[in-house]
């Protein structure tokens, strides 16, 4: 469901450029980061293998693989 936008006095419409030169009013609630869980599951180990060739970090690899099929989605 679509609702209309509405602009007034209270609300102007906003140029690109004004928007470009917004900042959050406290740029500390912006510094979000995701919970990590810890979590067991099977994966094919030619999949593994794959991941692991890239040295260190194959789960950090893993885990922008799938936020990119999320976001995606």
């Amino acid at each position: 469901m679509k609702f209309p936008v509405t602009y007034g006095k209270d609300s102007p419409k906003l140029t690109a450029d004004q928007i470009v030169r917004m900042k959050p009013a406290h740029p500390e609630y912006w510094k979000v980061e995701p919970v990590k869980v810890s979590l067991s599951i099977k994966i094919d180990a030619d999949i593994v293998a794959w991941l692991k060739q890239g040295g260190k970090g194959y789960q950090t690899r893993l885990n922008k693989i799938l936020r990119r099929a999320m976001t995606q989605a």
